[in-house]
Order: structure tokens, then C-alpha cells, then sequence
């Protein structure tokens, strides 16, 4: 079996069952874990639309007994995807015992912080404190939406923001307002908070990040940053280095934080990395991710830029194929030896069946292959 990055054994290794790849951010001693991102499809129609999400919790409790860390659903508002992550990890939290599972990432330009936050701590005390909360501003496209969500004075980035440092503020048990006189069973001049308290929860933030400057942003922030399969700036550097380059000066800022006493000394950073992982073993998982693979690759070159040049972004490509040469793809990949987490990232569409066949071959030939990296 392949050494992972660096030549070592990998602690997916099965010739190693006592060593179980984790990452614990109290501790400073990080190893890659194992994740998915899902965009929880649904398949049309009420009935359709009731057994995706059924169809969704399914992939969680698989993922959960193949030995992944953490699964992610994307948000979608409009789309044939998941709208509602909170309902819909509730329902996964009721049904998976040690699984962590979270938004990847939940567009906060049009949520509400306060809400988000009480939602938020409901689900973590319910699933004893496995809730990882992904935030970001979402698609600027989506501003279109402004008339339907409430205008802003400010930029799309900036409310995303705004809200964001609200949520976190909340969940930390900032005082919101004064009771003044008092109502209900609130006694007078009491300072509002959170309520139920959730001790740890601001600490367990994401944020997602496309460019240097919003990763640099993130880490300052003391945020745990994710990176995904699309880079939001063309800097003439493959997608990998582009993302390295996001890395480091994440890294860097959070370092920065740390020594100027606004981030706590304890705190590790954390980075998940985002990677569109297609095995393709038999001819029945080409035919069944042919329409996917052809048509995200449609809309780009070679070196994943878009073919409209005025567009300034890059992508990830797909790595479809053997699991060898996935392998080889990923211990090539120069951003994720500083990441601490490798996000599966899914198929947008199909059949739940062929996506947990894509977690179960991962889990099997790919992740032994791979070393726990510290970062």
C-alpha cells in the first residue's frame, strides 16, 4: 500500500484499527479527518422531496457507520436542494450517535443571527455538541434576492459579515439588550442572552473563503475556515497553489490573533478542504456519473478557468477515475497537506445509493493511502 503525504502510514491504515484519525481543537495534535459535503437533491414533487431528505439522513447514517468525522450540507434558497439545514440536522442528530454534522455553508446575508443562534444551540444540546456551524455571505448572485430577504445598506459581503460576528457574539452569551421593567417571566433589569446557553458553540464557526484576502479575514477573525471546490479569484496560479495561498494567510492571521491575545492561545485552526472525489470502478458508475462529470467540466478548460475569460474565478476539477489515480491526484494536491480536514465533496445530484457507494470506496481504497497530516 502507497505511504500517504510525506511517505508514512496512514492512520485510515486497517492494519492500524487502534488509531482513529480525529482532530480534537482543544488539543494541538491534528490529523486529517474524514468528511462529506452533500447538497441533500431532491428528486421533485412532494413524495419526491419527502424521500431525498429521508434519502439524506440515510447518507449521514452511512457515512456515520463507515467511520467519517463530520458531514456537511450545503444551503440552497430556491433550488432543488436543502433549504432548511437546521430541521434537516435535527432529524440526523436523532439518528447517528458520535457523527459530527454541519452547514458548509449556511449564506448569511439572509439569516438571522439571533434566530440562527437559538436554532443552533437547540441542535447542539440535542446531539450532545456535535454541531458545526459553516457560515458565509453565499452566492453575491443571489442579491437578487434582496427584495424577498430585506435590502441593505450595505455591501453583500459586508451584511454577511455584520451578521456573522452577531451570531458569534450571541452564541459567546454577549448580553443582547436590558429587560428594563421586566415582562413575562423576565425579571426587571436583567441583560438578555442566548437561552439555552451552549458553552463551546462559538468556538465550533466556520467560515467559508475563496480568495487570500477573505481567508486572511477569516483567520483573523479566529474562525476555522473552509475552502471548497471553487477558488473567487484568478491569480494565474493552479487551483491548488491559489488555495495554498488562502491557507497560509489564514494560518497566519490566526497566528497573528493568537499572539495579540484577541484568539485563545488554546484555539487550533482548523481547515477543511473541499475535493469533488468520483471513484469510477465498473461501467455502471461511469454510465451513473457520466451526465454530472461531463457537465460540470463543460463550462471550463483544462486548468478548471472558465472559458468565458472576463470570468475571474477557478474551479476544482472532478477527480474521477480509479482510486489509484485519485490517490496519486490528491497526494499531488499542494494545498491539502496544510489542511486538517478532506471534504468529500459529492455529486450536486443522484440516486442516495450511488453516493454512498462514492463514501464506502473512498473509505476503503483512497483514505488508507493518505496520512493523518499535521499541519
Amino acid at each position: 500500500m502507497r505511504g500517504g503525504w510525506g511517505g508514512h502510514p496512514s492512520c485510515f491504515d486497517h492494519a492500524l484499527p487502534q488509531i482513529r484519525c480525529s482532530y480534537n481543537h482543544f488539543s494541538r495534535g491534528p490529523h486529517m479527518q474524514l468528511s462529506f459535503l452533500s447538497f441533500v437533491p431532491n428528486h421533485g414533487g412532494p413524495r419526491g422531496a419527502a424521500a431525498s431528505l429521508a434519502d439524506g439522513v440515510r447518507l449521514f447514517q452511512t457515512a456515520e457507520r463507515e467511520g467519517y468525522d463530520t458531514g456537511w450540507v450545503r444551503v440552497r434558497h430556491f433550488e432543488p436542494y436543502l433549504s432548511s439545514p437546521m430541521v434537516f440536522l435535527s432529524a440526523v442528530a436523532q439518528r447517528t450517535s458520535s457523527l459530527h454534522f454541519g452547514t458548509g455553508v449556511l449564506p448569511m446575508r439572509y439569516e438571522d443571527p439571533i434566530r440562527v443562534a437559538e436554532d443552533a444551540a437547540t441542535l447542539d444540546l440535542m446531539s450532545g455538541g456535535r454541531l458545526e456551524l459553516g457560515l458565509s455571505s453565499g452566492i453575491p448572485t443571489q442579491s437578487m434576492l434582496d427584495p424577498v430577504f430585506g435590502p441593505s445598506e450595505l455591501s453583500f459581503s459586508a451584511e454577511a459579515q455584520k451578521r456573522a460576528l452577531r451570531l458569534r457574539a450571541v452564541l459567546a452569551g454577549d448580553a443582547l439588550i436590558n429587560s428594563g421593567e421586566g415582562y413575562m417571566s423576565i425579571p426587571p433589569h436583567t441583560d438578555l442572552t442566548l437561552s439555552p446557553p451552549v458553552p463551546g458553540l462559538a468556538e465550533r464557526l466556520w467560515y467559508g473563503s475563496g480568495t487570500v484576502a477573505g481567508a486572511r479575514r477569516t483567520g483573523a477573525q479566529g474562525f476555522d475556515l473552509q475552502v471548497s471546490t471553487l477558488n473567487g479569484e484568478e491569480t494565474g496560479v493552479s487551483f491548488d497553489e491559489g488555495q495554498l495561498q488562502q491557507i497560509l494567510a489564514y494560518k497566519e492571521a490566526f497566528a497573528a490573533g493568537q499572539a495579540a491575545g484577541t484568539i485563545s492561545a488554546a484555539r487550533v485552526p482548523r481547515i477543511a478542504a473541499g475535493r469533488i472525489i468520483v471513484p469510477l470502478l465498473t461501467d455502471e458508475d461511469r454510465a451513473v456519473h457520466r451526465e454530472f462529470i461531463e457537465g460540470y467540466e463543460s463550462g471550463m478548460g483544462a486548468d478548471g478557468r472558465p472559458l468565458d475569460p472576463r470570468v475571474p474565478l477557478r474551479f476544482s476539477r472532478i477527480l474521477a477515475g480509479h482510486p489509484d489515480e485519485i490517490v496519486d491526484a490528491l497526494l499531488a494536491d499542494r494545498a491539502l497537506p496544510h489542511a486538517s480536514q478532506l471534504m468529500v465533496t459529492l455529486p450536486a445530484n443522484g440516486a442516495v445509493a450511488s453516493h454512498e457507494r462514492i463514501l464506502r470506496i473512498v473509505r476503503e481504497r483512497i483514505a488508507p493511502a493518505l496520512l493523518p497530516v499535521l499541519a
